[in-house]
């Protein structure tokens, strides 16, 4: 059976026997066999997802095992800053400076100035008091929402919202109201009916992942004002990416400092490597440094990750140009896929869906544009609802325009072989 992660590679024969005398089979085989049976019928239904290996540095083209030169249509890696090399620079300096981490929690044992310094330069940049860095945008969304609302409370959140602010409304002890995605009539209802509760806080991704389009923003805001409700923004695929400036969707929208908390990432436009933040009030922040559980419970953000997205920041600051770039290379790709006959959904974002139907169809489609030599991954169910699979096309200002011509042409090709055109 064919497995979406390549088996470990003992790199002696001495290593593969002490394996081997420890090893003796699963504890419960009939378990595993039924976990076996699962994998093989996702393999039948083409809908096995397999992880493919890079041996170089993220960027518009990266050279791929078994696949040689290859563009790259399906990173969060938006302002290309990836391989930046004063980024990389900054991540190398702090190892020396700090080494490998902390070793334990931020309140046990210390924490490194270089948090701080990060945790200075996000308030900063998206317009807030203060800000507090977590080792995920997910551990920020789990570890934030349960403590801004529990029981009394009532949580009304987008249903596009994304997994990490689901499981972590899934969390809260509040009720627990959903509104149809960017749907503002419903949203005043669900607010109309919460009126008795101690506290509103309304959730939305600022950009939603998987369509590309933008929470209505002004209008979020205007209702939370009416109905005295919080708001909380996870802008995970804005920050960097919407506003001239790259602060994000409050930013594209002219609200900067009038969202209550924003959620986002350090792991895409901001150094690409990995980590989250919380942006908001120094009330919000201080709390959270108190009760939030994967503060508490869970080793600080690698030094190095800190540094370099510290220097992604300054980077993006002194370069506000690289944001008109990715547009420009958003809309160059838009445009190219529209003349060739494809329909992708329009969005303001750097992301660009192109709805296919099947899982199996996305996931095949997607294997025949990287034997063309692009790389853009297919989604399906369950990310996306059943029929609604697609290819999520992501521009990056690291593309020139012979990468993106280039993978047009796949696209036109592969698009014709597989019936789409």
């Amino acid at each position: 059976m064919e497995l979406l992660f390549d088996p470990p590679v003992m790199p002696n024969a001495a290593w593969t026997r002490r394996s081997q005398r420890y090893y003796h089979g699963s504890m419960n085989p009939d378990y595993h066999r039924s976990l076996g049976v699962t994998i093989e019928d996702m393999k039948n239904k083409g809908t096995l997802k397999r992880l493919l290996y890079l041996q170089s540095p993220m960027d518009a083209r990266v050279q791929m095992e078994g696949k040689g030169d290859i563009i790259i249509l399906s990173s969060n890696n938006y302002l290309g800053l990836a391989n930046n090399p004063q980024v990389i620079r900054a991540g190398q300096e702090a190892l020396e400076r700090y080494g490998a981490g902390t070793a334990s929690v931020r309140f046990i044992c210390g924490t490194f100035s270089i948090h701080r310094e990060l945790e200075q330069k996000l308030a900063a940049f998206m317009g807030t008091e203060a800000s507090l860095s977590y080792v995920s945008c997910w551990n920020a969304n789990t570890g934030t929402i349960p403590v801004l609302v529990g029981e009394g409370d009532v949580l009304i959140s987008d249903a596009l919202n994304h997994a990490s602010i689901i499981d972590g409304v899934r969390l809260s002890k509040a009720e627990r109201l959903v509104y149809k995605h960017a749907d503002m009539e419903e949203l005043e209802q669900r607010l109309r009916s919460a009126q008795d509760a101690e506290t509103r806080l309304i959730v939305t991704d600022g950009v939603f992942s998987m369509e590309g389009d933008l929470a209505p923003l002004p209008e979020i805001v205007e209702l939370a004002h009416k109905y005295d409700a919080v708001t909380l923004v996870d802008d995970s695929h804005g920050t960097g990416v919407m506003g001239q400036a790259g602060r994000g969707v409050a930013e594209h929208f002219g609200l900067l400092g009038q969202v209550d908390v924003i959620t986002g990432t350090l792991g895409k436009a901001l150094g690409g490597a990995a980590g989250g933040f919380v942006a908001s009030s120094a009330q919000v922040i201080e709390l959270l440094t108190q009760s939030s559980r994967p503060q508490i419970f869970s080793n600080a953000l690698p030094a190095t990750i800190a540094a370099s997205a510290l220097k992604a920041v300054d980077v993006l600051e002194a370069n506000p140009s690289l944001v008109k770039k990715l547009h420009d290379n958003a809309a160059y790709l838009r445009k190219g896929l529209r003349e060739r006959g494809f329909q992708p959904v329009d969005a303001p974002s750097a992301i660009i869906p192109i709805l296919v139907g099947e899982t199996s169809f996305a996931i095949r489609m997607s294997e025949k544009l990287l034997d063309e030599g692009v790389f853009v991954t297919g989604f399906g169910y369950p990310v996306v609802p059943e029929g609604a699979a697609r290819l999520r096309v992501q521009a990056s200002a690291a593309l020139q325009q012979e990468d993106m011509d280039r993978a047009l042409e796949a696209f036109s090709k592969v698009g014709t072989e597989v019936g789409l055109l």
